[in-house]
């Protein structure tokens, strides 16, 4: 198992907005904000907005199902670059990507980050544990 990639903060980039959840009924809510959030942008395709949702799901549940509450997912925005950050509280917590494990006996979330968003990465701070990926906006 490996660590995903060394983890580079986005202190540049704005809030766009910021979702609370405190267990997985709040997922329809998020994956509506952030059809919402990124109408209008590159990410306004169907594949954009697949890759988005997929992995702001992704990352939500694990942080539910792993970390320690609330947890808060926060959508930003830096030229060129929309960042999906999620957070929660548990510190002792790190998310490792597991390359070796069979499909199908869990561990795909990682894999799927890597695969949908440009980058990853993670980072704690004194109270939180954040993992975020990164959604290039320029029109290819």
């Amino acid at each position: 198992m490996t660590s995903p990639p060394t983890p580079v903060p986005h202190p540049e980039a704005t809030e766009v907005r910021r979702w609370n959840l405190d267990d997985v009924g709040g997922l329809r809510h998020l994956r509506a904000g952030l059809r919402e959030a990124v109408a209008g942008t590159p990410l306004d395709t169907e594949d954009g907005l697949d890759r988005l949702t997929v992995v702001a799901t992704e990352l939500a549940t694990n942080a539910l199902r792993h970390g320690r509450p609330p947890t808060v997912i926060r959508l930003l925005r830096e030229p060129g670059l929309l960042i999906l950050d999620v957070a929660d509280h548990d510190l002792a917590g790190e998310p490792l990507l597991d390359l070796s494990r069979p499909v199908g006996l869990g561990g795909l979330g990682l894999r799927l980050v890597k695969t949908f968003a440009n980058g990853f990465g993670w980072h704690r701070t004194a109270k939180t544990k954040h993992i975020w990926a990164t959604f290039d906006l320029v029109r290819g």
